[in-house]
């Protein structure tokens, strides 16, 4: 049979948006740390006993200031990029190859963002010059719309991830367990106060890929799910009494924020990855 090839029914998109989409959200995420981000930020110092630890907040939130007045990057570390692009199946790509057009966004952005260029070959550790490759996460959804979401991951907060196979039989309590051992073993590494990505379930891969995509969620939101979002809490609590604190100097904020992504497993195991972001955690969407 002969196949139809209509795209009357599609919605044509030209990769060429995808790239500037890219391109503006790497632009504004290096300068600009979200405003709900702030917020919890500034309740931290509001609320911080340890005075060198509410000096250091105090520190944050004056760069972040001046990162946005003169419009540069608040951390030298501008960090890989990594692109989840959600496809509806509606859709019809059309222009240079999306791979292509996602990197192309990344070389432009940090050339005249003149964010530093940290992508090496893992061997020879070679310098590739323009911050590409990307990591890019493709997934087909429902609908007519492409959502193009970017974030810039710092390896302070990247070399702290954590795999955990643990056994089927595991409580609640062994993986807050296991999440509060990946914090503890982080120490001041990733920059404190840092925001934590959870995932549990699927497989080994994809635990971590759920893990890193729970950091693009907004760090105001929490699980849809009820009882996700109490375990979001009920974690966030155990990491704060670690008194790591605010760049390692103690107090109550270890971490701003958990979020948790759950995805069906095998009855045989429990795969747990555990993300860490700084608490810059940049990142930013925009549906197209």
């Amino acid at each position: 049979m002969r196949e139809n090839n209509n795209n009357n029914d599609k919605r044509i998109i030209n990769t060429e948006k995808i790239k500037s989409a890219v391109y503006n959200l790497l632009l504004d995420i290096m300068v600009n740390i979200d405003a709900n981000t702030v917020r919890l930020l500034e309740k931290a110092y509001k609320n911080e006993k340890c005075q060198t630890a509410k000096f250091t907040l105090k520190t944050i939130l004056d760069n972040d200031k001046l990162a946005k007045t003169d419009n540069i990057a608040f951390c030298q570390d501008t960090g890989l990029a990594v692109v989840f692009l959600e496809i509806g199946q509606d859709v019809a790509l059309e222009g240079e190859y999306i791979e292509n057009a996602v990197n192309q966004g990344v070389r432009e952005a940090y050339k005249d963002g003149y964010f530093r260029k940290s992508v090496v070959d893992p061997l020879t550790r070679q310098n590739t010059k323009d911050n590409t490759p990307a990591i890019i996460h493709t997934k087909i959804v429902e609908g007519s719309s492409v959502k193009v979401n970017v974030s810039a991951k710092g390896f302070g907060s990247e070399n702290m991830s954590m795999l955990f196979m643990l056994p089927p039989q595991s409580s609640k309590g062994d993986i807050i367990a296991k999440v509060v051992e990946c914090v503890k073993t982080a120490g001041a590494k990733p920059c404190p106060p840092i925001v934590i990505g959870v995932g549990i379930g699927g497989t080994m891969e994809k635990a971590s890929l759920i893990a890193k995509y729970a950091l693009t969620r907004d760090t105001a939101t929490p699980s849809k799910c009820k009882d996700i979002a109490t375990l979001e809490q009920e974690m966030l609590m155990a990491v704060n009494k670690l008194n790591i604190g605010v760049h390692g100097f103690g107090g109550d904020c270890t971490a701003l924020a958990v979020h948790i992504e759950t995805y069906p497993t095998h009855i045989a195991g429990l795969p747990l990855a555990v993300n860490i972001n700084c608490f810059a955690t940049r990142h930013g969407s925009i549906l197209l």
